[in-house]
């Protein structure tokens, strides 16, 4: 993938970036923005119909502390999956932990920058993992959520995407 960066370093284009922190953990970071103001943008990332029609369906309480089942329904077999909502500030900040998952957490940040809305995507892996492939599923995932808040074209299938978008990662389409 990319040489890492000093933790500081904000990620660049469309691609992940990964990061070495202190600890020996990685830090994974997507930088995404859009015309869009940041309500538009916090209505594909939480309400219910726009949210299945990029990343899944999440039933449960929508609160800090809340808790739900989230299934990632674009997978190729799709699980719900207990979740918490760890923070709730719309429209500028959603934390969501995985349950049963440990050190399983994705935060979200909204913000207007330069007259845009950017979303700030972070996940922190422990030391060791291979990011590679959490990289490219949540590339594709930000992908359909750019077609949801932008209107930009979806990416298509895993297969195509991979296909186009894997090379950049180091990783290519298994024959």
């Amino acid at each position: 993938m990319t040489q890492p960066e000093t933790p500081a370093d904000p990620p660049t284009g469309r691609r992940g970036v990964v990061t070495e922190l202190p600890d020996g953990r990685l830090r994974l970071e997507f930088r995404r923005s859009w015309p869009e103001g940041p309500d538009d943008v916090w209505a594909a990332l939480t309400e219910p119909d726009r949210l299945a029609r990029w990343f899944g369906r999440y039933e449960g309480e929508r609160a800090p502390g809340g808790r739900g089942t989230l299934t990632m329904t674009h997978e190729a077999e799709p699980v719900g999956e207990p979740v918490t909502v760890v923070e709730c500030d719309p429209p500028r900040r959603l934390v969501v932990e995985w349950v049963d998952q440990a050190d399983w957490r994705v935060e979200l940040a909204l913000a207007v920058e330069s007259g845009r809305t950017t979303l700030h995507f972070v996940q922190v892996f422990a030391a060791g993992t291979d990011v590679v492939d959490f990289a490219l599923g949540w590339h594709w995932y930000l992908d359909k959520l750019d077609a949801e808040a932008g209107g930009r074209p979806a990416p298509g299938d895993w297969d195509s995407f991979l296909a186009a978008t894997g090379p950049d990662y180091g990783r290519t389409p298994e024959a």
